[in-house]
């Protein structure tokens, strides 16, 4: 039992609300010339900084695009990396079946490294979004887990201590970098685990 007091859960997006898995994309891009997919993402990882940038809104959408057909030896047009690229989501709905159930009883709040074009072509649409009480997107807020100044803004909107904020991610580094603010956080494995850990804290959702 957990004497802990918690008013804010602040949720990630991709791998806990909505499981994303980029083969969906490679195998897209294959179909236009074999070994396409593979090849962009080897230069996407060789140059993660231009990832890293447009998910902190540093890189405009236009450019970031330009780079990315480039990468694919420009063989897909604009439209279809977008839709390609965005097309990677699926619903865990597990997770998502809680929202209402914790929305009782506590702020819920959306923490994600993101980007504008998954935004609004890969998840906006999802009606679950409308539960959370603000969402906080890397490229809206200008940083990215696990940076303090993500975690801050949180903060700076709900008013609320620290110690009553706990993080569920899928990266134990991002979570980590919340306790060490003050945040109480679980590392998201798997819908059972995410259950175990809030009844060990007493967290209401039934």
């Amino acid at each position: 039992m957990s004497n802990r007091k918690y008013s804010a859960i602040v949720f990630d997006l991709g791998q806990v609300l909505i499981p994303f898995d980029y083969k969906i994309f490679i195998d897209a891009a294959n179909k236009h010339q074999q070994g396409l997919g593979e090849n962009f993402v080897k230069k996407y990882n060789e140059n993660y900084s231009v990832h890293r940038d447009f998910e902190r809104g540093k890189i405009s959408e236009k450019d970031f695009i330009a780079q990315m057909l480039d990468w694919l030896e420009h063989k897909i047009t604009e439209d279809e990396f977008v839709r390609y690229w965005s097309g990677i989501f699926s619903l865990n709905k597990d997770v998502i079946s809680l929202l209402p159930k914790l929305k009782k009883h506590y702020k819920l709040y959306l923490l994600s490294n993101t980007n504008s074009i998954h935004q609004k072509y890969g998840y906006q649409h999802y009606e679950f979004l409308k539960l959370f009480d603000k969402l906080f997107l890397s490229h809206e807020v200008g940083f990215v887990k696990p940076e303090e100044g993500i975690y801050r803004a949180v903060e700076n909107y709900s008013k609320l201590p620290s110690e009553e904020h706990i993080f569920i991610d899928d990266i134990a580094e991002y979570v980590e970098a919340a306790k060490q603010l003050g945040w109480d956080g679980i590392q998201f494995t798997g819908y059972d685990n995410l259950i175990t850990e809030l009844n060990a804290r007493d967290i209401l959702f039934l």
